[in-house]
């Protein structure tokens, strides 16, 4: 959360997504965090790997999924959207992290 909160401090809000996923990237491997950006996460249905893949924006440590968004305000269903990823890719914990909230990072 800290070197999204670096990004925010140094970029502000309102740009797009894809801008702050590129500055957050770089924000990671100055840190010397892993991450890999836009990886295939495998989904299961009752034990049984399903041929749909899951891209989150970053993966990072193996294990947090990380879901970027740059709007004015986070709705359910960003929300429902990270808590459903989590659940198919049985990963235990994920970042939903909105750049777009005017003074603040969500």
């Amino acid at each position: 959360m800290g070197a999204a909160f670096e990004v925010y401090n140094e970029q502000g809000y309102g740009l797009a997504e894809e801008i702050y996923q590129e500055c957050l990237e770089i924000e990671l491997e100055l840190r010397g965090i892993a991450f890999r950006s836009k990886q295939e996460l495998t989904c299961y249905y009752k034990g049984r790997e399903l041929k749909k893949k899951y891209v989150p924006d970053l993966f990072v440590f193996g294990c947090l999924v990380v879901e970027l968004k740059a709007v004015t305000a986070l709705a359910p269903e960003h929300e429902a959207q990270l808590m459903n990823y989590l659940r198919l890719t049985r990963q235990p914990v994920g970042y939903l992290i909105n750049f777009g909230h005017k003074d603040t990072l969500e």
